[in-house]
């Protein structure tokens, strides 16, 4: 969050959904810190849509049907490289989405999805 925070687009706020703390633009939230492991990102159904073969393939991402937000589990460094590629992906999603897209509400993925640690992901 420290280094998303230097980012001149992002300002902090309370998450919408009550638990947490967010990042946002001036029009959206974009990213939810719900712990110091979990994340969710608001992607947008046309992001998740574009990347959905590449999302699938991270054992640190999550994903919902139907929800426009990932779930981001922050295990190591590149974990949080991850994350902030995606922020980037997000906002340029966010700029480039037509004025008509109905806006996510407090809909992340907080309480819906289950993160297991990767040893216990993988049968270890």
């Amino acid at each position: 969050m420290e280094r998303l925070l230097t980012w001149p687009d992002l300002s902090a706020a309370p998450a919408g959904c009550g638990t947490g703390q967010a990042l946002r633009t001036a029009g959206e939230e974009i990213v939810h810190f719900h712990s110091p492991r979990s994340v969710d990102l608001h992607l947008t159904h046309r992001a998740i849509q574009r990347f959905h073969h590449d999302l699938g393939g991270s054992s640190a991402i999550r994903v919902v049907p139907g929800s426009c937000w990932v779930t981001v589990h922050l295990d190591c460094a590149t974990d949080v490289d991850l994350l902030l590629s995606l922020v980037s992906v997000a906002l340029k999603a966010h700029q480039n989405r037509p004025p008509s897209a109905p806006r996510a509400e407090y809909g992340c993925n907080f309480r819906r999805v289950t993160v297991l640690p990767r040893d216990a992901a993988a049968g270890r």
